[in-house]
C-alpha cells in the first residue's frame, strides 16, 4: 500500500478536505466582513461539494466514492463520456464499431445531399486480408435511370405459382427501409421515414409493432411485419385474429405480408415493452390495453410445424386478397431450415419471399449474448437459404431479401453476388435522420429524437427535413449503385454475381469470391446428396416437414453426434 494512504488524513480526503476549508473561509468571511454575491456563491459551491463528500463516506454501493469522496466522482465522469471522447478525438475513420466514422459520414453526406467524393486516393489498406472489390469491364454500359426494381410474388406476365397464388405481385426497389417498429422509433421518425419512402418510391418496413396512425400520413408504401405477438391482428389473448388481420391488410397502403419468425438482433428471444411505455398511441396500433405489459412470445402460436408454418402463410395471402407474403429469419439450426424447405415442396406452398437477417443486425436493444453470439451472420445465412432453393428448384418462385449493416452501393452489391435480390438496411436510414451512434436507443434519451417516445426530444426531429434526407439517402446509394453495374459492364444489379467480387486472402493472394463460397447446382438436393456440401449430408436427411426438431442426432463421418452448426463452409477454392 503507498505509504500516503497510511498517513492520518490521506491525500484521497484532500478534494473533501478543500470543500471544508472552503465552506468554513467562506462562513467566516460571511460573518465578519460584507463578502457580498461572489463570497455567498463560493459558500454554497463549497457546502454542496461537503455534502456530497460526507454523503460518499456514508454511502454503501461504491467503493472508490467511499475511498476517493468527492474526487472520485471524476472517475464516474469520464468513464460516462469516454465513448464519446473515444469517437470524436481519437478512433480513425475506418475503426469503431457497429458503424465506422467513415461509414457514418457516408451517409450524412448523401442524405444531406452533399458530394461524397474523396480526393487523393482510398483510406482503405488494399494489402488487408479480407479487402474486397468489383471486377470492373473495360467496356462499361450506360443506363439510363438508378431506379433498380425487382417483382415479388411473380410478375403481371407471369404469376405466382404457388398454392394459393399471390395475386397483387409488388415492383420493389432494390434498397428498402428495414423493420422498425414505432414504440422503437419515435413518432417523427416513423412519420420522417414513411414520407421519404413516399417521395423515393420505396418501401418501409412496419417492424412487429404493427401500422401506427404515423405509417398512415404520408401514405409511403408498407411491408406489415407480423410477429409472434400478432400485434395489429390479435385476439383480447394474444391469439391470431383473422377479422383484424383483413382490416389491415385491406388496405392499399400495405403492399407485403411478413412474418416475422427471428430477427438478427435477437433471435429465438421474445421481447417485453413495460407497461408505462404502452402509451395510448403503440396500445391503439398494436391492439393492446394501455399501460400494460406487452409481450412478445418467442415462438409463433398460430402453428407448431413447418407444414403448419406454410398454410398459414397461404392464408395469410388468400385474407391480405392475394398480396405478397413471405416471412423473416436469422438462420440458427439448419435441420429447421431445411425442414422449411421439405414443407414447400410437401405442400406446393412457396411464400413469395424470404428476408433474411444476419446477426450484425438489430436497430433495438438485446441482451449482450445474443447480440454478440446467437444467431448466423448475414453472408453464411444468406448462403444457406439461396442454395437451398437452388438445391430444391424453388429458388425461381421465391424472392430473397438480405438486411444487415447495409450503407454504401457496394454492400448491396456485395449481397446481390450472395444471392439477395433486394437489401434492406435499418441503421442507415436511422443515420439518414440524423442517428450520431449515441447506443442510447433502449434509455428513452436518444440526443436526436430518433428512438424516443418523450415529445419534446422527438421535436428536435423536423419531419418534412428529415423526410428529404431519407429521400435523398437512397437516391444517391442507388445512383452509386447504378455506376457500380456500369463498370461492371452490366444492365441490371441482379446481373451481379460472385465470380464479379474479389477478395484478398494474403498478401500474395486472391481470389474470386465464386471460388471461395458454396455453390449448389440446380436440383441437386432433389437426388442423392453424397456429392453436397457437409452441412447438407449432415442436417438435410434428419429435417421434417412436420417437425421443427431433428428427427434423430445428425453424425458426423468422422465423429460423434453433431447437434449444432454446420452452416456452410468454403467451397474448394481455386485460384482466380
Amino acid at each position: 500500500m503507498p505509504q500516503r494512504l497510511k498517513t492520518p488524513i490521506p491525500v484521497r480526503y484532500a478534494a473533501l478536505g478543500l470543500a471544508l476549508c472552503g465552506l468554513l473561509l467562506a462562513l467566516a468571511r460571511l460573518a465578519l466582513w460584507d463578502g457580498g454575491w461572489l463570497a455567498a456563491l463560493t459558500l454554497m459551491a463549497c457546502a454542496l461539494l461537503a455534502a456530497l463528500g460526507l454523503r460518499d463516506l456514508r454511502q454503501p454501493r461504491h467503493a472508490i466514492l467511499r475511498n476517493y469522496p468527492v474526487i472520485g466522482h471524476l472517475r464516474f465522469l469520464l468513464e460516462y463520456i469516454r465513448p464519446e471522447i473515444r469517437q470524436y478525438f481519437f478512433e480513425s475513420d475506418s475503426e469503431a464499431t457497429p458503424f465506422s466514422r467513415a461509414q457514418r459520414s457516408l451517409v450524412y453526406q448523401r442524405a444531406k445531399g452533399e458530394p461524397d467524393n474523396r480526393p487523393f486516393g482510398t483510406q482503405l489498406d488494399v494489402g488487408r486480408q479480407g479487402y474486397e472489390w468489383v471486377n470492373h469491364s473495360m467496356v462499361p454500359t450506360r443506363l439510363p435511370t438508378h431506379d433498380f426494381r425487382v417483382w415479388i410474388g411473380g410478375s403481371p406476365g407471369q404469376p405466382s405459382v404457388s398454392a394459393q397464388p399471390c395475386t397483387q405481385p409488388y415492383h420493389a426497389s432494390v434498397f428498402n427501409i428495414s423493420a422498425m417498429s414505432f414504440g422503437s422509433l419515435s413518432a417523427n421518425a416513423i412519420l420522417a421515414l414513411n414520407q421519404g419512402a413516399k417521395m423515393g418510391g420505396f418501401a418501409h418496413d412496419t417492424g412487429e409493432g404493427s401500422i401506427s396512425t404515423h405509417h398512415r400520413v404520408h401514405g409511403g408504401d408498407l411491408i406489415w411485419e407480423i410477429g409472434s405477438g400478432y400485434f395489429g391482428c390479435r385476439n383480447d389473448d394474444g391469439s391470431f385474429s383473422e377479422e383484424r388481420f383483413v382490416a389491415n391488410a385491406a388496405d392499399p397502403q400495405v403492399k407485403l405480408i411478413e412474418l416475422k419468425m427471428s430477427q438478427g438482433a435477437k433471435p429465438g428471444h421474445g421481447g417485453i415493452l413495460p407497461g408505462p411505455k404502452v402509451t395510448a398511441e403503440i396500445a391503439a396500433a398494436r391492439g393492446v390495453p394501455v399501460g400494460q405489459d406487452c409481450i412478445s412470445p418467442a415462438s409463433h402460436s398460430a402453428f407448431s410445424t413447418p407444414v403448419e408454418m406454410m398454410r398459414f402463410i397461404a392464408r395469410l395471402r388468400t385474407l391480405s386478397g392475394g398480396k405478397p407474403t413471405g416471412f423473416k429469419l436469422c438462420i440458427g439450426h439448419p435441420w429447421e431450415w431445411f425442414a422449411i424447405v421439405k414443407a414447400m415442396l410437401e405442400t406446393g406452398i412457396t411464400p413469395d419471399f424470404i428476408v433474411v437477417d444476419g446477426a450484425e443486425g438489430g436497430t433495438g436493444a438485446a441482451p449482450l449474448e445474443f447480440s454478440d453470439h446467437v444467431g448466423a451472420p448475414l453472408q453464411e445465412g444468406l448462403l444457406l437459404v439461396h442454395n437451398t432453393l437452388v438445391g430444391v428448384n424453388l429458388r425461381s418462385r421465391v424472392s430473397i431479401g438480405a438486411a444487415g449493416k447495409v450503407t454504401s452501393a457496394f454492400d448491396i452489391v456485395r449481397l446481390m453476388a450472395l444471392g439477395a435480390d433486394w437489401c434492406n438496411a435499418g441503421r442507415g436510414f436511422m443515420m439518414a435522420l440524423g442517428c450520431i451512434q449515441a447506443q442510447t436507443c433502449h434509455t428513452g434519451r436518444c440526443p436526436t429524437g430518433v428512438t424516443t417516445q418523450d415529445p419534446l426530444r422527438q421535436q428536435a426531429l423536423v419531419v418534412p427535413d428529415k423526410a428529404e434526407r431519407v429521400r435523398n439517402f437512397h437516391r444517391s446509394t442507388l445512383h452509386a449503385l447504378q455506376e457500380l453495374v456500369q463498370a461492371a459492364g452490366l444492365n441490371h444489379p441482379s446481373e451481379v454475381n460472385a465470380h464479379h467480387i474479389v477478395r484478398r486472402l494474403t498478401d500474395t493472394e486472391v481470389r474470386l469470391l465464386s471460388n471461395l463460397i458454396l455453390q449448389v447446382e440446380p436440383g441437386a438436393l432433389l437426388g442423392p446428396i453424397e456429392a453436397q456440401s457437409k452441412v447438407f449430408r449432415l442436417y438435410w436427411p434428419i429435417a421434417s416437414a412436420h417437425s421443427f426438431q431433428a428427427s434423430r442426432p445428425a453424425v458426423s463421418a468422422s465423429g460423434p453426434p453433431l447437434h449444432a452448426g454446420g452452416l456452410p463452409g468454403t467451397a474448394p477454392a481455386t485460384r482466380a
